[in-house]
Formats: structure tokens, sequence, C-alpha cells
């Protein structure tokens, strides 16, 4: 698929700092399932109506599966005493510890597929919006069912259709917050390629463009690589914001709930809950949840949209994702801008004052 080139005037323009001269149209694209930082920038965008017009909201599949190869594998290394290379952050045999030390095994992890992910993120994202006494109803969307096979696969689904339809109409731009892999948007691109004008990709994902990681480790690449590979190389405006270094300083503590998040409504105590009860913990066999922190990643997207000072960003050529998940990099590629830091304490002071905002 070759898409047009946009001009040097027009990917400025679309790359700029939001104005805040009035709400930018939004659209979310989740799977708010997989975790829970998905629901907290939900619930944040939903309350910042000054700052953006949610459109809609599209849920993404996710499955980490993937990693259960990866682990079996470590396992077997690990009794065998041998040592291999490891692409997780914390390592496979950290994780394998803590699975031991619980009388568990890595066979014993059972791991939703992509479809069925995609359909636990579409419940998530309405019982978001039932949680702030909102009507979900012609708002939220399924997405795809599945990973793409190839670079040109479209993996069709109501998502898709949704951001044409709403790419293609409306003032100004659609900004999309793309908050999980990305099968959606790059299927959109692929089956309506003239949409390449009319969006800005919002992506949080893997490790800055200049590090020299693999980014296996994310989870939101590593699902979809094809569609990785195109929202980095197709050259429609991306404002990329790397998970690792920069939305990894969002960590929220379990005192910071219990006092500013807890008891502010029905959304706060459902936050609340989901702290408390974070389907992450069991997977990963964390102990001490009382003692730890945890990131509340996905949060960025939209702190960047209210206030972009809250993350600061540079303009730099987009990279290149190689076949090993390395980046690549070619100085005469196009344009996109990337995160370098947030300012979390800004960030979360927001969210928490919104929050009380609803709950009187």
């Amino acid at each position: 698929m070759t898409f047009a080139k946009l001009s040097t005037e027009l990917m400025t323009d679309r790359l700029a700092l939001p104005s805040g001269d009035g709400p930018v149209r939004l659209l979310i694209d989740t799977d708010a399932a997989n975790e829970i930082d998905d629901q907290y920038a939900i619930a944040w965008a939903l309350l910042s109506p000054e700052h953006m017009t949610v459109e809609a909201v599209t849920a993404v599949p996710f499955s980490f599966a993937h990693h259960q190869p990866e682990l079996l594998a470590a396992e077997k290394a690990l009794e065998d005493g041998t040592t291999r290379q490891e692409h997780l952050v914390g390592g496979f045999q950290g994780w394998l510890s803590r699975l031991h030390a619980q009388g568990r095994r890595a066979a014993d992890l059972n791991f939703v597929g992509p479809a069925e992910g995609m359909e636990l993120s579409h419940t998530e994202i309405c019982t978001i919006y039932d949680k702030l006494g909102m009507s979900h109803q012609g708002r939220v969307f399924k997405g795809a069912d599945r990973y793409m096979q190839s670079p040109d696969d479209i993996v069709e689904s109501d998502a898709v259709e949704t951001i044409i339809r709403l790419a293609r109409t409306g003032d100004g731009p659609l900004y999309i917050a793309a908050m999980g892999c990305v099968t959606n948007i790059a299927s959109a691109l692929l089956k309506a390629p003239d949409i390449i004008d009319r969006i800005v990709v919002i992506w949080t994902s893997a490790y800055p463009s200049s590090a020299p990681h693999c980014n296996r480790p994310s989870l939101n690449l590593v699902q979809d690589t094809h569609a990785s590979r195109l929202i980095f190389d197709c050259g429609v405006p991306h404002i990329y914001l790397p998970g690792y270094h920069v939305g990894a300083q969002l960590k929220i503590s379990r005192p910071e709930m219990a006092q500013f998040v807890k008891g502010q409504g029905a959304i706060g105590d459902y936050l609340n809950h989901l702290y408390t009860n974070n389907p992450l913990h069991d997977m990963f066999a964390i102990t001490n949840r009382e003692q730890r922190t945890w990131v509340i990643w996905d949060i960025i997207n939209i702190a960047w949209l209210i206030n972009p000072e809250w993350v600061p960003t540079h303009v730099t050529p987009s990279p290149i994702l190689d076949a090993d998940l390395y980046w690549q990099h070619d100085d005469h590629r196009h344009l996109m801008r990337e995160a370098h830091d947030v300012q979390r304490d800004e960030i979360f002071l927001d969210f928490y004052e919104k929050l009380a905002r609803a709950a009187k």
C-alpha cells in the first residue's frame, strides 16, 4: 500500500501542540480489560469535555498468550540450569520464581485469546460509561477479533467503519488515542487511505526511538507487529508516547487511591476496586501488593491533549521497526512527535480534581 505524502505544511499543522482554543475531536481505541490503566484514561477523557469531545470508543483485541512459549522455555532453562536471552521487563525468571513460591507453574496460567480480549474490553468500556452515569449507546464499538496476518491484511470490524466515518466527517482532524495494539487503526488506514490527512494517531507503546533495546516487552507493539510497523511507516501524523522510561513514571500508590479516588462517586469506587483487584497481580504472581505502586500508563494520551506541557515532546524522524523489533533510523523519513518526559504530579492532580468535581 502506498499512502499519499502529507505536505510539510499539513504535517507541521497536524503535529502541532493542542492549542487549547476548544475541544478536539477524539476517538479512543482501547484494550480496556487487559489491566486497569485504560479505565482511568477513558474516565478522565469523558470528564474533560472542555478539552476533548469523545465521539467514540472502540475496543481492540488483546492477549498475553505470546508470553507462554517463552515462559515455558524459561522454566525449562531454569530447571536445567541453563540461561537464555529474555525480552521481558523484570525477566521471566523473576516471574517464575514468584509463581513457584506460590506452588504454581507456567502451564497453570490461562491466557485469553485476542477475540475474547476484545469482547472483554468492549464490556469494560461500557462499564466505565455506566459508572459515570453516561450513555454508551451509539458511542462504543467492537473492534478486531484477531491481529493482522500480513502487512496489507484488513481486519474488518465496526471499529474500522467508525474510524473511517468519523475521520471523513466533522470539522478539524480526528485525534485517535491508541491505548493498545493498533490493529483497528491500521486496518482503517489500509481500507481508506484517504483518511491519512484527517487523523492524528496518539499512541503509547514501547521504548523511545533513541533506545537500543528490543521492543518485544511492549504489549501494545508486539501483539500486532504488522499494524505497529504501518503506523511508523505510512506517514500518518503520529504523536508517539513511549511507555518505558516515559509513561512508566505515571505510578500511583494505594494510599493515594484511598485518599483521592475511593469515595469519589461510583467511578471513583470502581477505579479503586480495579486497583485493589488488579488481574495482573495474579497473572504475574505479585506479592506485597499493599506496598507497591502501579503504572497507569494510558493516561499519558489524555494528559498530552489536556496540557502538552505535562508531556514534553520533540519532533523527530519516524524510526524503522526492524524484523527483530529494534529501532533503525533514516534521517530522510517523515516526521513524528515523540514524548521524552512527563509531569507526573500535575497529571494526577488534574485527574483527582475532575473525579472530585464529578462526585459533587
